[in-house]
């Protein structure tokens, strides 16, 4: 897998990219006929590896879909971050603000 154009335009865009999985997937492994959640398992992983990450956080395996995919270490990497530690707090039944996730559903869905 050869991240290196992606990673690469996520840092020149200030951190964040909005790309389809058709894209993504194109780099990862463009021999595969299609994408598996094993496929998108390993690329989340190396996505990790390289400091990246992704909203939804479980990669779609539909090609027509989008993701955010955000670089850790910039100041919405962390926001998004905390987010998504709120969110499993919240999952877990833990969470110091049980209601937040109320208003915003969606939130709560990408982030686990």
């Amino acid at each position: 897998m050869d991240f290196t154009i992606i990673k690469h335009a996520v840092e020149v865009d200030h951190g964040i990219k909005r790309l389809s999985m058709h894209f993504i997937k194109k780099h990862a492994a463009p021999e595969r006929a299609r994408l598996s959640p094993e496929l998108c398992t390993q690329i989340s992983e190396e996505f990790e590896r390289i400091g990246l990450s992704t909203l939804p956080r479980t990669l779609p395996t539909s090609e027509n879909e989008f993701v955010w995919v955000i670089q850790r270490d910039s100041v919405l990497g962390e926001v998004a971050d905390v987010a998504a530690a709120l969110a499993h707090l919240d999952k877990l039944g833990m969470s110091p603000l049980p209601q937040v996730f109320d208003n915003y559903p969606r939130a709560k869905s990408n982030l686990s």
